[in-house]
């Protein structure tokens, strides 16, 4: 409602045009004038205005200095200032306080009051709804007439755009995510708008840089996501719920470098995590001690940790990779989690000797669980942000690979009131596929683009399995394939989509 370009002009235009009265004989003059209270002189009515009068069904008055029509059994209402402004409202479109005033000579103040009263019913809702009324002038709309005009523009942006074809969504997601040539963003700060962009996506922990921002980040160094760790600016961790700790008696958790591992702005830990406390019954009893002291205790070095335990140093290192497949903690650097996924920096071999875990920069703390901060509702305004920055354009089949997504019922209430206020675009965007989509309408302009583009060069372009465009039976046709699949030589086997 506060947008100047949120409903069309032409719809507008159609349902002023619909609400007004049509008049095509007496009868329906007086109908009319039951309806507005009163009007100023209509000349195209003035014979059945006439005829009116003479049956004594209608009358004039004057008020301001000027004549008004009104039906006879209206006249004891023609000073009541709000149900004037509610008649006519409920036969007009979006109309400013200062033109209500004018057209009943009414004073500003009263029909002010009287607009507020209608508000505060419910009546009759403010904002700036035409591109007409000038930067900072209020109009005011009857509820009904403006949620005709909104389903009247909200059918015609829909009908704007002409459904492509899966092939070319995955091509404009090649584009979205950064992967095409010439989209490749730079440094930290473009390390940075990435992972903003795939915040809550859960890879193996091996494929983060080996497969994803090296793909994304043009001559991409891994200092750059150290120093976002390091700021305090990112976190690392998995996030989902270990199928272990969800049911008392379940099976033992071990290290594992394919264990999911999202990386996200510290800022949105909260709501992206799973709620609830998990049970610990799958950890070992040193993997139980070391949480327990960071649970207690807060942050802390390795030094620091493993003199807090009483553990040594190896007992400390495994319990830590333990915690770190379950969910539950997590360091300030991501060169501990390195550490893990390769093998020789954990023994310390050669020149990696140094870079042992405990050596390495950041404490370890604990991954805080619950979203006391976003309840449900705002979880799911949050996740659907997410989700659009992530894909653009958002179709439920996207969701396959999210596992910290809330469920499609849930982002939908949210995904059609942000279509309501103007911030995204509702449609059939992608051919082939049914239920509601929905997008940007920055990736709308983009997948236009892509559309009528000559040349393709993501045809040419390879994903890994762990990649989240590793769309293959999602998107593309053809059978799913893992996100796990096939590790070889510490990274994951690349898949050449075809298109």
């Amino acid at each position: 409602a506060d947008g100047a370009g949120a409903l069309d002009p032409a719809a507008i235009a159609r349902v002023s045009e619909e609400v007004w009265p049509e008049v095509r004989d007496a009868d329906e003059l007086h109908d009319a004038l039951l309806t507005l209270i009163v009007s100023p002189p209509v000349p195209d009515w003035w014979g059945w205005f006439e005829e009116l009068r003479a049956a004594g069904r209608a009358s004039e008055f004057a008020r301001g200095g000027r004549t008004f029509w009104v039906a006879t059994e209206r006249l004891g209402s023609v000073n009541d200032g709000m149900l004037t402004l509610r008649g006519w409202m409920e036969s007009r479109g979006p109309v400013t306080a200062k033109n209500l005033a004018e057209t009943l000579a009414l004073g500003i103040d009263e029909t002010g009051s009287a607009l507020a009263a209608l508000e505060v019913e419910g009546q009759a809702l403010r904002g700036r709804f035409s591109q007409a009324t000038g930067e900072g002038e209020i109009e005011w709309c009857n509820r009904r007439i403006l949620a005709r005009i909104h389903r009247l523009t909200l059918g015609a942006l829909r009908r704007e755009i002409e459904p492509v074809s899966a092939l070319d969504l995955y091509r404009f997601l090649f584009r979205w995510q950064h992967l095409t040539p010439g989209s490749r963003l730079h440094g930290a700060d473009g390390t940075l708008e990435i992972i903003r962009q795939l915040q809550g996506y859960e890879l193996p922990a091996a494929a983060w840089e080996a497969d994803v921002l090296s793909r994304r980040i043009a001559n991409y160094r891994p200092e750059y996501l150290d120093e976002l760790c390091l700021s305090g600016d990112v976190a690392w961790g998995r996030l989902s719920r270990h199928p272990a700790l969800v049911e008392a008696g379940g099976r033992r958790i071990r290290a594992t470098r394919i264990a999911p591992v999202a990386l996200f702005l510290r800022e949105s830990g909260g709501w992206l995590g799973a709620e609830g406390e998990p049970f610990l019954n799958a950890l070992s009893p040193t993997a139980l001690d070391v949480h327990a002291t960071l649970t207690l205790q807060g942050a802390l070095f390795f030094g620091d940790l493993v003199r807090a335990t009483g553990l040594l140093a190896s007992e400390v290192e495994d319990a830590l990779w333990d915690l770190v497949a379950a969910g539950l903690v997590t360091a300030d650097g991501f060169e501990n989690l390195r550490s893990l996924i390769d093998p020789k920096r954990r023994r310390g071999e050669g020149r990696e000797r140094t870079k042992r875990p405990r050596h390495a920069a950041g404490r370890w703390a604990p991954i805080r669980r619950g979203v006391a901060d976003k309840p449900m509702a705002g979880r799911a305004e949050a996740f659907a942000d997410q989700l659009i920055r992530r894909w653009g354009v958002l179709l439920r089949e996207l969701l396959a690979r999210e596992t910290l997504a809330p469920a499609w019922r849930d982002l939908l209430p949210v995904l059609r009131r942000k279509e309501a206020r103007g911030e995204l675009r509702g449609g059939r965007f992608v051919a082939g596929y049914a239920g509601e989509q929905y997008a940007a309408p920055e990736a709308l302009d983009l997948l236009r683009a892509v559309r009528r583009a000559g040349t393709h060069p993501e045809d040419d372009l390879a994903v890994a399995n762990a990649d989240p465009l590793n769309l293959a039976g999602i998107v593309l046709p053809g059978s799913r394939v893992s996100a796990n699949a096939a590790v070889v030589g510490g990274r994951i086997g690349a898949a050449v989509v075809n298109s």
